[in-house]
């Protein structure tokens, strides 16, 4: 027996990877499936995006998704009902709710009383958009708004509805859009990352994990970046203390150049992946705070964006950081905005949220507008479910809170190549069901691929034997949607 086996399981430490084995295996017949494993591996990990040509013309070179985690309350906001003002405390008929399942916080309620909005709604711009009080800065970008009021999915938990919602599967494991936009469409700068994230320092609301901006099955270079609000912009990015930049430079080289002599011996992908990685941190050393400082900005263009741009890791900050990185070449840039979530005290918790949000978000549409930007940047806004029309426990002087609801909510799009002024889709009087034009979450993503110049159908990625997407074997093409 040779030394350097295991006695019990024959196996022998020096190899390190499935690929060197592969290559020891069976006299070279092992070499052979290594060979069709590199071939594959390279065509999906090293291209700087597996889409050689668009599969349509492309309407948006980069996606903004501001996603206002907790699912915000859309006949509070954009989906006007007036009826349920008028049977505000009477209980939700049988009938429009169909025996559909509720969530536990409010399935053992022995009653499910109505709750009409306690806000004020005008409809605004040409269009006509009926919105609520509480969006006085959105209301003066009513006409570049596409509204779907049709949303639905299948989630009734925070969890599961955000993964939906970034992946297309309600499972943590699958690739975000983020990352299927750069393996598709690659990058269009060499010194930043193709996907950013930025998480609100608002507290509370629902966790918010790496998964929902992870790269999944895809290979890990196609990972979310997060772009944090403190000096550590991101990660172990820059240098400990006591090491240059030009000693930096020098160790890079060095270990370059034993990931060349490894990448010699095996062929491995992986090992050119890790290069690329190192070398991109290297270069964001420079980028990273060259889009973090602000200091630029001219005051007209701060006063967009509210009182609170200067403020670290608050939304106003992270959307304007957002436009700095869309003129940069970023492929899709993710906010995050939780503290939706307003089982009870909906009437304050949902007016404090606006007041954060609501001019920020107005200004980047207006400030993309004004660079003229907006026309190649599709702007999404929404959450991952919506609420309730019935109050989740008792109505109290006025006050009230409202359960999950997946059936239907509100989402928005601006920009990009989407239809300005354009409302999609209807809810019944309760903003229960939806009555005309539902758009399912695969719906959304094939139609923002499309957007995007790819054809959802087509942009595939084999694992395990079986060819993902991130619409899985569902989603249609909305093309009311598209301009």
């Amino acid at each position: 027996m040779n030394r350097s086996t295991s006695p019990c399981t024959g196996f022998d430490p020096t190899i390190s990877s499935r690929r060197e084995l592969l290559s020891r295996f069976g006299y070279g017949i092992g070499s052979i499936a290594l060979s069709q494993l590199l071939a594959q591996e390279s065509a999906q990990a090293l291209s700087p995006g597996v889409i050689a040509r668009p599969h349509s013309t492309p309407k948006a070179k980069r996606i903004i998704f501001l996603l206002q985690s907790g699912a915000p309350s859309q006949m509070d906001l954009y989906d006007y009902k007036p009826l349920l003002n008028e049977l505000n405390g009477q209980e939700l008929p049988d009938s429009v709710r169909q025996g559909q399942r509720l969530t536990g916080m409010s399935a053992n309620q022995s009653s499910l009383p109505l709750v009409g909005s306690p806000f004020q709604f005008q409809q605004q711009g040409d269009s006509g958009l009926w919105m609520s009080e509480l969006l006085p800065h959105t209301a003066k970008i009513a006409d570049e708004l596409c509204v779907i009021k049709s949303m639905y999915t299948e989630a009734i938990n925070h969890g599961p509805g955000v993964t939906f919602l970034q992946t297309g599967s309600q499972f943590p494991g699958r690739p975000s859009m983020g990352s299927w936009a750069w393996y598709g469409l690659g990058s269009e700068n060499e010194d930043l990352p193709a996907f950013v994230v930025m998480v609100s320092n608002e507290r509370g609301g629902q966790p918010l994990g790496a998964h929902l901006w992870g790269s999944g099955f895809l290979p890990g270079r196609y990972d979310g970046v997060e772009l944090r609000r403190d000096k550590d912009a991101v990660l172990y990015l820059n240098n400990p203390p006591g090491v240059s930049r030009s000693s930096r430079r020098k160790s890079l080289d060095r270990i370059q150049e034993l990931h060349q002599l490894q990448l010699e011996a095996t062929g491995d992908p992986a090992i050119e992946n890790r290069i690329a990685q190192y070398e991109m941190a290297y270069r964001m050393q420079s980028s990273i705070p060259d889009v973090t400082d602000i200091s630029g900005e001219t005051p007209e263009t701060l006063a967009l964006y509210g009182d609170e741009v200067n403020t670290p890791g608050s939304y106003s900050a992270n959307c304007l950081r957002a436009r700095r990185l869309a003129e940069r070449g970023v492929r899709f840039i993710q906010l995050y905005q939780p503290g939706w979530d307003h089982h009870g005290g909906l009437p304050g918790g949902l007016r404090r949220q606006c007041q954060m949000t609501d001019q920020a978000t107005a200004g980047l549409i207006t400030d993309l507008k004004n660079r003229g930007m907006l026309d190649d940047t599709l702007v999404i806004w929404g959450g991952e479910f919506g609420r309730t029309s019935y109050s989740q426990g008792k109505i109290e002087n006025g006050n009230f809170g409202r359960d999950h609801h997946p059936r239907c909510f509100t989402l928005w799009m601006a920009g990009g190549g989407s239809k300005p002024g354009h409302h999609h889709g209807q809810t019944d009087d309760f903003s229960y069901n939806i009555t005309e034009g539902g758009v399912h979450i695969h719906d959304l993503h094939a139609t923002i691929l499309h957007l995007m110049g790819i054809d959802h159908e087509r942009l595939t990625y084999r694992y395990q034997g079986r060819d993902f997407r991130l619409t899985d074997v569902h989603g249609q093409l909305v093309k009311e949607l598209v301009a």
